[in-house]
């Protein structure tokens, strides 16, 4: 009968491979410690041979036995070439990054990005550095909206969309600035050309 790896326990290490950690649990029931410092020296070697060493070899290899010894879920008792890796170190729980809320956001087809830029650029002193500034604004959410939209999009909505992203300190007239035409991008059909 077929077995399923969805049916088999998780895997501690993943990049090892099933058969890494079958050896690993082998390891851990031999009862002859000699033997099962032998099977450990085989175990890394085979881990050698999957990740060959990169950069400082020594370094890498200390690596390589504090993985078998997360592996074995720390229940090996052999003879460590090594000082290996305390436990209590996987206890900790890293604080949370905090994240601003999606839902928060009106805008959310011009990304967080956008409306920060709207903001600085609305709190600048009227002038040609805050002009340029809008202009590329403006055509980079021309650009965004597209990838969002199938339609063209009209430069009246955009400016309207900066208007309201601003609470109105930003006020353009599709006559006074023209942006630039973009074309949406082809979607891919999934063959590849022939090398000629």
């Amino acid at each position: 009968m077929l077995t399923y790896t969805n049916h088999l326990r998780r895997l501690i290490l993943p990049e090892y491979g099933r058969n890494i950690q079958n050896m690993v649990d082998y390891c851990v029931t031999i009862e002859d410690r000699e033997e099962r410092n032998n099977c450990a020296h085989t175990i890394v070697n085979a881990m050698l041979t999957l990740f060959p060493v990169t950069g400082d070899a020594e370094e890498y290899r200390r690596k390589l036995w504090d993985h078998l010894l997360i592996m074995s879920e720390f229940k090996l008792d052999i003879d460590w070439p090594y000082e290996h890796v305390d436990p209590t170190v996987f206890d900790a729980i890293p604080d949370p990054v905090p994240q601003e809320r999606p839902g928060a956001m009106q805008y959310r087809h011009y990304g967080v990005h956008i409306p920060r830029l709207v903001e600085a650029a609305a709190a600048m002193e009227e002038g040609e550095e805050r002009e340029a500034l809008i202009f590329m604004i403006a055509n980079q959410m021309k650009k965004t909206l597209l990838t969002t939209t199938a339609d063209s999009v009209e430069d009246a909505r955009i400016f309207s969309d900066l208007r309201m992203m601003s609470h109105g300190a930003i006020r353009v007239s599709p006559d006074a600035m023209e942006l630039q035409d973009y074309k949406p991008a082809p979607a891919q059909t999934g063959k590849k050309k022939k090398k000629r």
